[in-house]
């Protein structure tokens, strides 16, 4: 086919049913298999809450297209960022070469997270944000001489994440991970966090954690969880006492915390960070999805200096990392506008209105049969069924309501961009309802 010829094919707007044939042949879908692959549902374009589906359809997307999405898709302020920057230079390599968004990111970073969080090391997903936060407890301990320091502590009902180390300290069991078990480092678990955000406080809650940290602590390099709320791992909410508890714990017996914010930073919890609700301040945090707005692959991992200064003195001399697209320039100035356009704007206000909204338009969902839990935290809201549910079936009941909504297991979640309506936050709740009032208890 002659050049020309193949370049006005490739620019033809290709049907639904193109794409999706194609889909199918070529692309693996996340947990997905092959060679019957679930159905997907192409995208022609998103604007605001809504994607606009290549067959005409219409939805309100209620997941943020998993939890990134803050200020809704096709915002005019960073498409303006990623704009300018494209004309100055789209990449380059952070290896001996820095430049402004990077720098004006990290400073940003460092003022807005909890005390003492001012090193920041950039990366493209959240599963490498985590395996850098691992990696850095780890090279601390080496540094300082304590090389026996290799295990961390987790929490049960936990997600970190899909490669290697970040999948060991995952749930083992009930994790989706648990087919690499044989494979993965074995890790010291803690049962889940028993007390409820809002359950009044008793020893007894800590009591398991504080029993493995003093037992393992020779051999723990740091704790790692994700503060007040687990999410992928069984959206479960726990006490600010809790985090308070496991940072003192930490403290006593010289051992690293690490807090995973990849899914809470940014607002999602009521509080611009999740470690807020403790009062407390980790020694590595992991951020990403939200921070770019949901526009580009981006995270971070940032530490305080104790962790910096160790690893600085260490035989390598330096910290071990070094991602080829670290402090990519589109994505720092897409980050730079995202989070300035949230801190600047009323954004504590907006969350504690959806929160309002979606307890008292959730809660209804308790009564029906199929429904087990209703609970909400911030812009999160969480229908638990009593039983797993079939996601492809399900999710065309969701479509026909003209929402998206894609579960996990039997939770059905909202986590909608901030700039969500009432009367589209009411067609998620509404359509939530209708559909899980259909199904079988």
């Amino acid at each position: 086919m002659p050049n020309g010829t193949a370049a006005a094919a490739h620019a033809a707007a290709m049907t639904p049913e193109e794409i999706i044939a194609l889909d199918q042949a070529h692309v693996w879908h996340p947990y997905a298999a092959f060679p019957n692959p679930s159905p997907v549902y192409p995208v022609s374009h998103a604007e605001g809450v809504y994607l606009h589906l290549s067959d005409g359809h219409t939805l309100i997307d209620g997941t943020s297209s998993w939890w990134s999405v803050l200020h809704g898709y096709n915002h005019p302020e960073l498409n303006r960022a990623i704009e300018e920057q494209l004309h100055k230079v789209s990449h380059v390599m952070l290896g001996g070469i820095t430049h402004e968004p990077v720098v004006k990111l990290a400073k940003l970073l460092a003022d807005i997270t909890p005390e003492g969080l001012n090193k920041v090391f950039f990366s493209d997903s959240g599963s490498v944000a985590v395996e850098v936060a691992m990696k850095m407890a780890l090279q601390y301990w080496f540094s300082s001489g304590q090389h026996q320091k290799t295990r961390f502590l987790a929490l049960r009902a936990g997600y970190h994440g899909d490669t290697f180390a970040a999948m060991s300290v995952c749930d083992p069991f009930t994790g989706m991970h648990h087919l690499f078990t044989q494979t993965l480092q074995h890790q010291i678990f803690c049962e889940p966090p028993a007390c409820g955000f809002d359950e009044e406080w008793d020893e007894i809650h800590i009591a398991s954690f504080s029993q493995l940290i003093q037992r393992h602590r020779q051999k723990i390099a740091a704790v790692i969880l994700e503060p007040i709320a687990q999410n992928a791992g069984g959206m479960r909410f726990y006490s600010p006492h809790y985090l308070r508890r496991v940072r003192e714990l930490c403290d006593a017996h010289d051992i690293l915390l690490i807090a995973d914010e990849i899914a809470t930073g940014f607002g999602r919890t009521g509080k611009l960070f999740a470690c807020e609700h403790a009062g407390i301040s980790p020694d590595i945090m992991c951020v990403g999805k939200a921070l770019t707005g949901g526009y580009m692959g981006m995270a971070a991992t940032l530490c305080n200096d104790k962790v910096s200064d160790e690893i600085s003195r260490g035989d390598a001399g330096a910290f071990m990392h070094g991602p080829t697209f670290m402090g990519n320039p589109l994505a720092c100035s897409v980050a730079l506008a995202s989070t300035r356009l949230l801190i600047e704007g009323d954004w504590q206000k907006r969350v504690l209105h959806i929160e309002a909204f979606l307890k008292a338009e959730l809660e209804p969902c308790r009564e029906l049969p199929a429904v087990a839990d209703v609970r909400v935290l911030g812009a999160i809201g969480v229908v638990e069924l009593h039983n797993a549910i079939d996601i492809a079936s399900i999710q065309a009941a969701f479509i026909k309501q003209g929402i998206w909504v894609r579960p996990i297991g039997k939770l059905i979640y909202l986590m909608p961009p901030f700039i969500i309506s009432d009367a589209e936050l009411h067609q998620l709740t509404r359509g939530i309802y209708t559909v899980v009032s259909e199904l079988d208890s």
